[in-house]
């Protein structure tokens, strides 16, 4: 079984507990390291209710706590939060929501059973 900092093989993708949809957005990603404030932008390729996958200008380390930002697709507002950085293969991450509020929980959601009901 893969390490929950490594990219997940096909086995462990499977056993996530919530189903990923394709989505593209740009997302803001900030983090704070060394003393400085580091700030990359990229696209999502995918959205779960636990996690989303984005492409970024620049690398992120494993086990980061960053915030973000991103603008849902019929949401009238972007929603920030922080999350923590599960794995990275080159430029690509993948990102572990962490304390949504209930109501991003409900937006998240909403995209993600969008997202599905339209594949």
């Amino acid at each position: 079984m893969s390490s929950p900092l490594t990219e997940p093989n096909s086995e462990s993708r499977t056993a996530r507990r919530f189903p990923r949809h394709a989505l593209d957005v740009r997302v803001s990603v900030h983090a704070f390291r060394s003393g400085e404030n580091v700030s990359v932008w990229g696209r999502s390729n995918e959205l779960g209710e636990d996690g989303i996958g984005a492409t970024l200008t620049g690398e992120l380390e494993p086990g980061e706590v960053v915030s973000m930002e991103l603008l849902l697709p019929a949401a009238s507002f972007p929603i920030k939060f922080r999350a923590l950085v599960r794995y990275r293969d080159g430029l690509r991450h993948g990102f572990e929501f962490l304390a949504l509020k209930t109501a991003q929980c409900d937006e998240i959601r909403r995209v993600c059973e969008t997202l599905s009901a339209g594949t």
